[in-house]
């Protein structure tokens, strides 16, 4: 049985009218939450930690901080990273923990979650068509042997690490796809401090350089605001 993520939200101080909820067990919360109230709080940072045989590491000793704080009586939150599906289906398994420091529910966790993976997989691969309909146009300053924007997904799968697209055309080239966690605008996202710093930094990606060596930007295929 998994408890409602209202009532935790709640006990965090958290408004309802801040949560965007993903059925009963699992919400966003909105950025204006962060105004509500002053931030007074002490983080905490497990940086790194070798793991036992069994397991143990970064994730277990995490939950099982934040478990051992609430027992004392202190307002704690944990902030783990979403786990990539890779992993999941890969030796490693999934990223909620294990035995009795586990985040629940955890197949929705490992599985999807909120869609967030999912909506920067499609961010990443609709800029990676623009580009290479804009080659095929002939409209673009890139390069085609000069493009460094590759595709994603969330999954490992060996035999798309190195691709050949464009078959036959004029823009054939070698290219590939990357996991979804290491996409560029993953790494954006973290660092994005609002919505226009996000766009801002979207804008400023360099997705290639031209024959004479200029950088081209994102900004210039005009599919940031989509994005």
């Amino acid at each position: 049985m998994h408890p409602d993520i209202s009532p935790i939200a709640a006990d965090l101080g958290i408004a309802p009218e801040h949560l965007i909820l993903h059925g009963p067990h699992m919400a966003k919360v909105s950025l204006k939450a962060l105004h509500d109230k002053p931030q007074r709080g002490k983080l905490i940072l497990v940086s790194a930690i070798t793991p036992t045989p069994a397991g143990e590491g970064k994730t277990t000793v995490s939950i099982g901080l934040s478990q051992g704080l609430k027992k004392i009586g202190k307002s704690v939150a944990l902030a783990l990273r979403q786990p990539s599906m890779g992993p999941v289906f890969g030796r490693k398994g999934g990223a909620t923990g294990g035995g009795k420091s586990t985040v629940r529910p955890a197949h929705s966790i490992n599985l999807h979650f909120t869609g967030d993976f999912h909506a920067i997989t499609c961010a990443h691969n609709l800029l990676s068509a623009v580009i290479d309909n804009q080659l095929f146009l002939g409209e673009a300053r890139l390069s085609p042997e000069r493009v460094l924007w590759k595709r994603v997904m969330d999954m490992n799968d060996r035999a798309l690490r190195i691709v050949r697209t464009a078959v036959g055309k004029p823009t054939e080239r070698i290219t590939g796809f990357d996991i979804t966690a290491a996409s560029e605008i993953m790494a954006i996202m973290c660092l994005a401090e609002s919505l226009p710093d996000l766009r801002h930094r979207l804008e400023r990606i360099v997705v290639g350089f031209t024959a004479e060596g200029d950088p081209v930007y994102a900004k210039e295929f005009r599919v940031t605001g989509a994005m």
